[in-house]
């Protein structure tokens, strides 16, 4: 019996390997290694130097599933219960994970390698967590919404605070070199947004979504403006509401747990800003999201959008485990299809930027600041939240890096009788 069970375990690590090499064995994948479940380590066969990162086999049945029903869902829930594990760079596995999907095998190749997957072990039966969304209602509704916005943005505020930047900017910083610390590119991302608004003392901001209030607190206290910053946290507002008071500004800049949909005060706003906030209102609610946003802002008046679109391109490999585990409801769609929403409504398109690489680059000095921090990140949340949070920022660093997604912010003007308001050249935002 021992000896048929040893046969099995080698015909199964040596079905693994051979797996291996025929889907990750070319300069594709050299930067990783693969540790299969009873210790042995693979590597491409033309790899030099140290791996980046090692993708760890921790149940002797997750190869198997990984090729037989690959889903970004099955995938994620795989690594955040601890079937897989990644060490080193994370980031560095995504590139061998879309090989896996984008592999294309003749008929021969897919028959040898149906072969192999025979011999390897299976795995037990499908997880179900409470970490998984469950929301009820009509999509989209404010009541649902709200719940959704929940299950994001109050995981913690303490777990949030050991990563993001002292201002807890939960948004795409704006890097002037690569050697900028994190704090430095989110001021420049703040200062940034508000000349791009021409913000000046005593005009009314809106930001809608406002987080932990970073934007109105710097825009009430650099550019003397009367702000208003709306979420539909209770814990971020909580945040904003204390440092409102520490800087002494309530005068001039306060917060609101509400909907977008509840203000009613026509006109009232000078200049509108929303930063990461439009992926959560849907595409088919976007009319109306930009109609309300129109109703608000004064003639003349400028609305930056800031936000992600996919790549009209975008492969659909099946369930999301963002959708599941990090972001319900929440919807990216190509800028065009934003940008031809906005027209509709009346908006003139003054400028578009795409900030896709600093997006990148914010995602990953975020999951090095998780990882830094993960002892304490451990005690503020479980594992499993920790293991999501790693999994999707640095999969989102990958996205962008790559082209999938992209982050652009739009300058939006409600003309006053053809008249923009606006000067004749950029200049002024690079002073």
């Amino acid at each position: 019996m021992a000896l048929h069970q040893a046969f099995i375990a080698d015909a199964a690590r040596d079905a693994a390997l051979q797996l291996l090499d025929d889907l990750l064995g070319d300069a594709g994948a050299s930067d990783i290694a693969v540790r299969l479940w009873e210790g042995t380590t693979w590597r491409p066969p033309h790899s030099a130097g140290e791996p980046r990162a090692t993708l760890v086999l921790k149940d002797p049945g997750a190869l198997r599933t990984m090729l037989e029903m690959p889903s970004d869902l099955l995938l994620g829930e795989m690594y955040i219960f601890d079937d897989v594990d990644v060490e080193g760079d994370i980031e560095s596995i995504f590139p061998a994970i879309d090989r896996l999907f984008e592999h294309r095998l003749g008929m021969a190749d897919r028959l040898r390698c149906a072969s192999l997957l025979r011999r390897l072990p299976q795995s037990g039966s499908a997880r179900h967590d409470t970490h998984r969304t469950q929301l009820h209602g009509a999509r989209h509704s404010k009541q649902r919404d709200g719940r959704a916005v929940r299950h994001h943005y109050d995981v913690s505020n303490e777990f949030f605070a050991l990563w993001l930047d002292r201002r807890m900017m939960y948004s795409c910083a704006y890097f002037e070199q690569a050697s900028d610390t994190l704090d430095q590119a989110q001021e420049r991302k703040l200062d940034y947004i508000c000349r791009k608004l021409r913000l000046k003392e005593g005009e009314r901001l809106l930001d809608i979504g406002c987080g932990w209030g970073g934007l109105i607190l710097h825009a009430a206290k650099k550019y003397g403006a009367q702000a208003l910053g709306i979420t539909l946290s209770k814990r971020q507002a909580e945040v904003a509401e204390q440092r409102i008071r520490e800087e002494g500004v309530g005068d001039h800049c306060r917060v609101e747990v509400c909907d977008y949909r509840d203000i009613d005060q026509a006109e009232s706003f000078d200049k509108l800003v929303s930063i990461g906030m439009f992926e959560h209102v849907g595409e088919n609610l976007l009319p109306e999201y930009f109609r309300r946003a129109w109703c608000l802002l004064a003639p003349g008046g400028a609305f930056l959008n800031h936000g992600i679109a996919r790549n009209l391109h975008h492969p659909d490999r099946g369930p999301s485990f963002i959708a599941q585990y990090v972001f319900p409801d929440s919807e990216l769609v190509p800028i065009s299809t934003v940008l031809r929403t906005a027209e509709d409504t009346g908006w003139e398109v003054r400028d578009l930027e795409s900030l896709r690489e600093h997006y990148a680059m914010t995602l990953r000095l975020w999951v090095q600041r998780l990882e830094q921090q993960a002892t304490k990140a451990r005690q503020v949340v479980d594992e499993v939240t920790y293991r999501i949070w790693r999994l999707y920022m640095a999969g989102g660093a990958h996205r962008f890096r790559t082209g999938w997604l992209n982050l652009y912010q739009a300058l939006l003007v409600k003309p006053e009788r053809g008249n923009s308001r606006l000067p004749l050249t950029r200049a002024d935002w690079y002073l």
